[in-house]
């Protein structure tokens, strides 16, 4: 238990280094467009990825997974994580009365490769994973295909083209996809009849329109200093997990940068600003909003892992 405990820690600290990554000022996409992305997600295929590695490339995956970890262990820790996560984390809570959750992993390996016998077993077996032998060679188009479809089903129709015309060519060796699906209802919900129209500002100083959802109920809410953080759990029914969104709003407008730097240097800080107990706070307002957004990890992800380990990283595969 305590090096689940320890993993979801290191999974922690890797999640908001990355969202630090995503929010950075230094992106020109960060000031214009909205982000939303699951580190979840990629914390699980880098794991999968570590589990077939070798040499440097394993150590250096490691070593940003695990918060400077290696060896057995740390991976051990990983794997374990993995399964704890496929099993229980995200199973689907909609036939107790609870959110709506689909969450699954595929390897789709290039028909020229043959992945080794003892990572197939640990990508089933812990990562609930589907192993596939295709044709990237003479068929990458159709290969696409599938896992559009595959990946449109268990996310019942929210994400229709995970990979894009062009993004697996007769090249493509490999490709490690995990497709993430949650819809849950909020415990208080809001009534519709109350929402309206008002002033959303932007990071660029200007403001948009957009229509805001209201409530004068008692909320999970606290305020620190120059920051404020709301709480929404969403229902249970049943299912003993109980998961909720968090908004944090800083104070200043221009606040986002050094919240990002803060909850990525300092991880424990999101723990030391959870709301437990509700309040009266009279009047709150939180915009409705539809994010879409595609990005291509490789290159971020080759800067987080240097700034996680100081150590260029190399990400060549040993799954054969």
């Amino acid at each position: 238990m305590a090096g689940t405990l320890l993993s979801i820690a290191q999974q922690t600290r890797f999640a908001l280094c990355l969202a630090a990554a995503f929010s950075s000022p230094a992106l020109p996409a960060s000031n214009t467009t909205n982000a939303v992305f699951s580190p979840l997600s990629l914390h699980v295929a880098l794991s999968l990825l570590a589990a077939g590695s070798g040499g440097a490339t394993r150590d250096q995956l490691l070593a940003a997974l695990a918060a400077g970890a290696h060896g057995p262990d740390a991976a051990d820790s990983l794997h374990a994580l993995a399964d704890q996560v496929a099993r229980n984390v995200m199973a689907d809570g909609s036939e107790a009365g609870g959110p709506r959750i689909a969450f699954a992993d595929a390897v789709l390996a290039d028909a020229s490769w043959k992945l080794n016998p003892a990572f197939q077993e640990l990508a089933v077996g812990k990562y609930k994973a589907h192993t596939h032998s295709v044709d990237f060679q003479k068929k990458a188009a159709e290969v696409a295909a599938q896992v559009n479809t595959w990946v449109e089903e268990v996310t019942s129709g929210t994400i229709k083209e995970l990979l894009p015309p062009g993004s697996v060519d007769e090249s493509t060796r490999l490709v490690l996809g995990n497709a993430l699906y949650f819809k849950g209802a909020w415990t208080n919900k809001f009534d519709a009849s109350e929402t309206r129209d008002g002033e959303f500002h932007l990071l660029n100083g200007t403001s948009v329109g957009a229509p805001f959802m209201s409530s004068r109920d008692d909320q999970y809410m606290a305020s620190y200093g120059d920051l404020k953080v709301l709480r929404l759990p969403y229902e249970q029914g049943g299912d003993k997990r109980q998961f909720s969104m968090y908004i944090l709003l800083p104070e200043a407008q221009d606040g986002l940068w050094s919240l990002a730097e803060k909850l990525s240097s300092e991880p424990e800080f999101l723990d030391r600003h959870i709301p437990t107990r509700k309040i009266p706070v009279g009047q709150i307002k939180v915009p409705k909003f539809k994010i879409s957004f595609g990005f291509e990890a490789s290159e971020l992800l080759k800067g987080h892992l240097w700034k996680l380990t100081r150590k260029e990283p190399r990400l060549q595969q040993h799954l054969l």
